[in-house]
């Protein structure tokens, strides 16, 4: 018999726990269109793929929903007409989660990363940087992408009501002291430039793991 899926449940939070801790979390944050996903698929294209992993906290919600609501997860992903007939309540799903449990999409995200180096690429809610900061308190830096709203009109974004205006967008604009901002822009320093402290603080920090295999509980 499958135990109730509750968030509280001893069995989910078990299933929930990391194996692995890693020795370097970045928690990347920006607008829409400011690339902070171009941003972060470079670190791990730079870092190679058995250092570094891309997190994305997205993913988890929708895919937690879908299974919780018998949904098909690939149209969920896509851009589809079947994703904006769940999204309001998907939204309302995903926010009920977050209330009860503020660490829960974060712990679905990490589940099974291994890699020293941790690249979180869409923290949108003071609560999803918290959980970073409370969980590994000496790993976590946070990271800002930035891009003007003329740049990012040109890469095809457009002011949508109750999406840019909504704390999944306006969470972490003011009140954050970032250890880094990147501007991605056509007249700022190359990134590669902007992202060589990050890389070699990240390359000292993936250096110093000793790989050991956690112990298995019988």
């Amino acid at each position: 018999m499958e135990p109730p899926r509750d968030s509280s449940s001893d069995y989910w939070r078990q299933m929930e726990e990391r194996v692995f801790e890693p020795k370097m979390v970045l928690v990347f944050s920006g607008k829409r269109k400011s690339g902070k996903d171009y941003v972060t698929d470079l670190i791990k294209g730079r870092l190679g793929s058995d250092t570094c992993c891309v997190l994305r906290l997205s993913g988890p919600l929708k895919q937690q929903y879908a299974e919780e609501h018998g949904l098909d997860l690939d149209q969920l992903l896509g851009p589809g007409p079947y994703k904006e007939r769940f999204r309001a309540d998907m939204i309302g799903w995903g926010e009920t989660r977050r209330r009860h449990d503020p660490g829960f999409f974060c712990r679905l995200a990490t589940r099974g990363a291994w890699q020293p180096v941790w690249v979180v690429s869409d923290a949108r809610r003071l609560s999803d940087l918290q959980w970073f900061l409370s969980e590994f308190p000496q790993q976590t830096r946070s990271v800002r992408v930035q891009s003007s709203e003329e740049t990012r009109k040109k890469r095809g974004w457009s002011f949508t009501a109750d999406v840019d205006d909504a704390e999944s967008e306006c969470g972490l604009d003011s009140g954050i002291e970032f250890d880094w901002i990147i501007s991605n822009e056509a007249d700022a320093p190359s990134l590669d430039e902007q992202l060589q402290p990050i890389l070699r603080l990240a390359e000292e920090a993936a250096s110093s793991l000793h790989l050991t295999r956690p112990q298995q509980v019988s």
